[in-house]
Parts: C-alpha cells; sequence; structure tokens
C-alpha cells in the first residue's frame, strides 16, 4: 500500500490535540521525510519504517520541551492511525489524513 504523500496528524495528548503535518516517501522497507508543526518547525524524521501498511518513525520536538516521539501506525487509504509513545508522558492514539 502506498505511503508516500502529506498527512495531517492529530495527536491526542495530556494537553490536548496537537497537530501536525507529515510528508513521507518509502522506498523499499525505509521510510524518510520531515513532521511539521503549526508554528512552522519542521524537523526530519529518523528510524522509518514501512512494512506493508505498517508504518513507524521518530520525530523530534522542542515544544513545549525537548522531546522525542515514536509513532507506530497502519495506513488504510487515505486514512492513518496508531499509537504514539511521549516519553515519560506515557502513550497517546494518533489519526491522520492524507493531504
Amino acid at each position: 500500500m502506498a505511503v508516500d504523500g502529506t498527512w495531517k496528524l492529530t495527536v491526542n495528548t495530556p494537553m490536548g490535540e496537537q497537530q501536525s503535518t507529515l510528508t513521507i516517501k518509502a522506498a523499499g522497507t525505509q521510510l524518510t521525510g520531515t513532521q511539521s508543526a503549526p508554528s512552522g518547525e519542521s524537523a526530519p524524521i529518523s528510524d522509518g519504517a514501512v512494512n506493508g501498511n505498517a508504518v513507524s518513525w521518530r520525530a523530534a520536538i522542542s515544544r513545549p520541551m525537548p522531546l522525542t516521539l515514536e509513532f507506530s501506525g497502519t495506513v488504510n487509504g487515505d486514512q492513518m492511525s496508531g499509537e504514539v509513545k511521549l516519553g515519560m508522558f506515557g502513550t497517546s492514539s494518533f489519526t491522520g489524513k492524507r493531504a
């Protein structure tokens, strides 16, 4: 299943819903791209992987504090959903829609 494209993500965090934009491209089992916050802050993803319709990656953020988020999810057409580890804040769910 093609995962390439731009995705609008919503992460359900203890501080409420957080939005970001994920732009990804798969090459074999490797996933590369960038993730951007509404503030315009953008960073490359790391450790990106794709296996069929399963995807995973890490994204480093600096706001509201420095933290590495660990995403794992499933793509179903133009929808994505899964879990994100929020460091010491536990695990939350996320959803995404292809833009």
